[in-house]
């Protein structure tokens, strides 16, 4: 397959004043400092997507929906098709490298109504990500002190350090992109160096292993549902809610050099890095697992624990869980960064209520605070249902794939019925981009319906998937809020006028 990244000759060696001229073009008077270079954009999509994270806090819930082959054939499939939906996000990246990304997309290519449609999903998804993250991070951090100090991981406990996380978090978004791009630089290095280390000791250090057999046709059903193809779709959770927020490198493109080319190139290579990094790390918790049924029940709540535990001993143990932790704190300060400029930017067209109070822009950082306080307040809103609900943080999880996903595939989808009208930027597919596309449109379309089904049988208060409620309550939110916002919400045709350089001033604080 050839894929070009450049649509003429130097059009990768774009200066950054062109960058700047583009966005004018775009609609937008730059106003955010443009100091990440091409590895940072890469580095915060993979920070985002951060296997550490995902896999590790989902493992869990794979070991009852499938067990080890749903997870591993699951991580391959799901990945494949993730990419099909990266590449073909890329080339509209390319094309519209603005801070709204996906809404902004959908405005261009649909008209309104898509975009704000699109921009209320992706903002549910990326906030549902934060929460989903960050309370991850707790939980392997509860599971952590449970194991050096016999510290109770009760759902109140765990929720307090939540919230801790959500303040680290804010704080490290408030000093600027540039802390963000070198943090998420070096996360880069830490993912790839901890699945190689962790991976690593799980080979050596165990005397026993699991049989290939085990880890790769194995089959587990503890849903309480008797359709095994149902508990294996279900069970693509894991993969497709890790395989998410890789838009960010999009949500970044307003402070990225040369953003029409490395911004399209960074969601590709962080999909493809991950992709396969993830499939190690997730053979290498399976063929150490020693005892199934003491994993899924371990006191620490967290079953890849149990696994460092059984194998490990608690030294190293305990090492490892904090090689996890600290890829997950870079994972959730990456994604704070990235809803953040997703509400900065649909603030800016006045999207959200008080959009003037959310668009504001530090002068001294030149980094919307107020949005990133804004995001972390809700993320952790979104998480209380797991004070008393032990299922609800698969839902929280569910929320973030069903609220970004189809936010993915609308932009792709409006390109592809826009035909010839759409002019693609230097990244492009060229004669791959239709195929592709549709792939990417119809994978999105079934997982959207599978993760809106039940996750467990027999459906109940406690055990139903309140991510269609979530859902629904956003699109009501989005419905009855467009009524109020219609007039005054738009993407800016051309930048220019008198009266928007003086808003956008005024807006620097």
């Amino acid at each position: 397959m050839s894929i070009s990244t450049s649509a003429q000759p130097g059009a990768e060696a774009t200066p950054q004043k062109d960058e700047e001229q583009r966005l004018r073009e775009l609609g937008y008077q730059p106003v955010l400092a443009r100091r990440m270079g091409g590895f940072g954009n890469f580095a915060i999509s993979f920070s985002v997507i951060s296997i550490l994270s995902g896999c590790m806090t989902l493992y869990g819930f794979g070991m009852s929906t499938g067990g080890p082959s749903v997870m591993l054939w699951g991580w391959a499939g799901v990945g494949l098709f993730v990419l099909c939906v990266g590449m073909a996000l890329a080339e509209v990246t390319s094309a519209y490298p603005t801070s709204g990304a996906l809404y902004y997309m959908a405005d261009r290519l649909g008209g309104r109504k898509w975009g704000w449609y699109t921009g209320w999903l992706n903002l549910l998804g990326l906030l549902g990500a934060i929460a989903g993250i960050d309370y991850g991070a707790a939980l392997f951090t509860g599971a952590l002190m449970n194991l050096q100090w016999g510290f109770d991981p009760t759902p109140g406990h765990t929720m307090i350090i939540f919230v801790c996380i959500l303040l680290l978090h804010a704080v490290l978004n408030l000093f600027g992109v540039r802390l963000v791009s070198v943090l998420n630089s070096i996360s880069v290095w830490w993912h790839l160096a901890g699945v190689a280390v962790i991976v690593a000791v799980l080979a050596i250090v165990p005397s026993h292993h699991q049989s290939p057999s085990f880890v790769f046709t194995e089959f587990v059903n503890d849903t309480g549902w008797q359709n095994p193809l149902y508990v294996a779709a279900i069970g693509l959770l894991l993969a497709q809610y890790t395989f998410c927020g890789y838009d960010a490198s999009a949500h970044l493109s307003e402070e990225t050099s040369n953003a029409s080319v490395t911004a399209a190139r960074g969601i590709v290579r962080a999909i493809w890095v991950s992709w396969i990094a993830g499939f190690v790390l997730l053979a290498g918790l399976t063929f150490a697992i020693q005892d199934y049924a003491g994993t899924q029940d371990t006191a620490t709540g967290v079953p890849p624990a149990q696994i460092l535990i059984d194998a490990l001993g608690t030294s190293g143990a305990t090492a490892m869980l904090l090689i996890v932790i600290a890829a997950q704190l870079f994972c959730g300060n990456a994604e704070v960064a990235a809803a953040s400029r997703m509400v900065f930017a649909f603030s800016r067209d006045n999207a959200l209520p008080g959009s003037a109070l959310w668009r504001k822009v530090s002068a001294r950082t030149q980094t919307p605070v107020n949005a990133v306080w804004l995001s972390v307040v809700v993320a952790g809103l979104l998480a209380l249902p797991s004070l008393y609900s032990a299922t609800a943080y698969g839902a929280v999880t569910a929320i973030n794939v069903i609220g970004i996903t189809p936010a993915y595939a609308i932009p792709i989808f409006l390109k592809l019925r826009a035909g010839d009208r759409f002019q693609r930027g230097p990244w492009h597919l060229g004669r791959w981009s239709k195929p592709i596309g549709w792939i990417a449109v119809v994978w999105v379309a079934i997982v959207t319906v599978l993760f809106l089904l039940p996750q467990s049988s027999p459906v109940t208060i406690n055990s139903m998937n309140y991510a269609s409620i979530a859902l629904v309550a956003v699109l009501a939110l989005a419905t009855v809020w467009w009524f109020v916002a219609r007039r005054s919400y738009g993407t800016p045709s051309a930048y220019g006028n008198a009266r928007e350089q003086a808003e956008i001033a005024a807006d620097i604080v």
